[in-house]
């Protein structure tokens, strides 16, 4: 009895990690055969993605055998232990069993298979498929696929400011840069890559302006450029890397859309960015191109020279550039004047005459701005500033609803400020008893 068992439990195990055998017309693909048996085939490919434990795949599994027999020199019929093979799953975006893909014309945008799960209905479905893609090679619409290693350059988008890299080109471009590097490490004839190909494309292009350059986005093709897939590890596609200077290569695991890839972008960009300038407002120039070119600009009106000293103002403007560093992931622009020197510049943001050190935040797109409230110290600009970038605070139109003319004015040169020299008078002859003591 115990033998009878143990030959039963044998038995049933085998059935559950084989679902189809090599007598079968399931052809089993592997991450190892499957590019040159579907990717590079001509033929139209019907393959089930299964895992052998799960219920539906086993009740599918004679209906498959069927299907593929019937259609033996038709249409080729594969399946996948994608419990096994997991990468090959996930490349073609399984999140369940079983999944049945059909690869036509285009190999990298297999279509779901949503019919029924007999063997009448899959070979319905696979001679409709077949059905199409004869008509339209007859019609030359689609000449089939005519090689598993196509080229980048063949679909959606303008790569020009994707960086090709090669084992050769890798290091002295990569490594020892100041940049910031992102890098895909992708394969021809993957489809995931197919569909990121556009979105890194455009992503490439809006980095670049962006960051003037110092983000790049690059590409290597790790089929080819084995080396760098070894020394990366790269199992998959697509994988991406991010490359900084000094640091080990950390993994991209966000989303795959332009916008996603541009945000964390710019986030690598502001976390290795210096704090923005803090400029002086000598000229129209100055707040203009300062202001035009961030969402906001903060604007700073410090005391007077001759009532801080240059030791007073240096310490206001250190607090600003404190300021800078914290918020800089913002992009703001910072500027700074004297009590005075801008005064109509002052009464359009309603500091006018009073009341320094002031400071307000301008959005010169919509001629709005907030006046802070607090003391100008660090934990009082900090309130203010993070009360703006989470969309609080009172806000106030510009007077005049633009920026009134800026005095064109010599920089500060760092010193304490003298009084004016006064021409001596001589008092010697006025007999001050003959004022009219009233005027006194």
């Amino acid at each position: 009895l115990l033998f009878v068992l143990g030959t039963v439990s044998c038995t049933l195990f085998l059935a559950v990690n084989s679902l189809y055998s090599a007598s079968d017309d399931v052809i089993e693909l592997t991450p190892t055969n499957f590019n040159k048996e579907v990717i590079q085939s001509e033929s139209l490919w019907l393959v089930e993605f299964y895992a052998p434990w799960c219920g539906h795949c086993q009740r599918l599994t004679p209906e498959w055998k069927k299907a593929a027999t019937a259609l033996k020199g038709v249409v080729k019929v594969g399946a996948v232990d994608a419990d096994k093979h997991q990468s090959l799953g996930g490349q073609y975006g399984v999140r369940g069993f079983p999944t049945i893909k059909i690869f036509g014309a285009n190999k990298n945008k297999a279509e779901d298979y949503q019919g029924g799960r007999t063997s009448d209905a899959i070979v319905d479905a696979a001679l409709s498929a077949l059905r199409s893609l004869v008509k339209d090679r007859l019609s030359g619409r689609s000449g089939g696929y005519s090689s598993g290693k196509q080229s980048r350059e063949s679909g959606g988008g303008d790569k020009k400011d994707v960086i090709e890299l090669t084992d050769d080109s890798f290091d002295k471009n990569v490594i020892n840069s100041d940049d910031v590097w992102m890098v895909e490490f992708y394969a021809p004839w993957c489809g995931h890559c197919k569909n990121l190909e556009p979105e890194w494309a455009a992503a490439a292009t809006e980095v670049k302006e962006q960051t003037k350059g110092k983000v790049k986005l690059a590409a290597v093709d790790a089929t080819v450029n084995q080396m760098l897939a070894s020394r990366y590890g790269i199992r998959g596609f697509p994988t991406i890397k991010i490359f900084q200077k000094g640091e080990d290569p950390v993994d991209y695991d966000g989303g795959r859309t332009r916008s996603d890839i541009v945000a964390r972008a710019l986030d690598l960009f502001s976390d290795n960015a210096p704090p923005p300038e803090l400029l002086e407002i000598i000229s129209e120039d100055v707040l203009k191109s300062t202001c035009d070119a961030h969402q906001l600009c903060i604007i700073s009106v410090l005391p007077h020279i001759l009532d801080t000293g240059a030791s007073g103002r240096n310490s206001y403007l250190d607090v600003m550039l404190k300021m800078a560093e914290k918020y800089k992931k913002k992009m703001w622009g910072w500027l700074w004047t004297e009590a005075g020197a801008q005064s109509d510049l002052e009464s359009s943001l309603g500091i006018g005459g009073f009341g320094y050190p002031a400071m307000a935040a301008v959005n010169a797109r919509k001629m709005k701005f907030a006046l802070l409230k607090g003391s100008f110290s660090e934990q009082g600009i900090n309130e203010f500033l993070r009360e703006l970038s989470v969309g609080r605070g009172s806000t106030a139109p510009v007077g005049g609803g633009a920026f009134p003319k800026i005095h064109s004015v010599e920089p500060w040169d760092g010193k304490d400020g003298e009084l004016p020299v006064e021409d001596d008078i001589d008092l010697s002859d006025v007999d001050l008893d003959d004022w009219d003591k009233d005027e006194l």
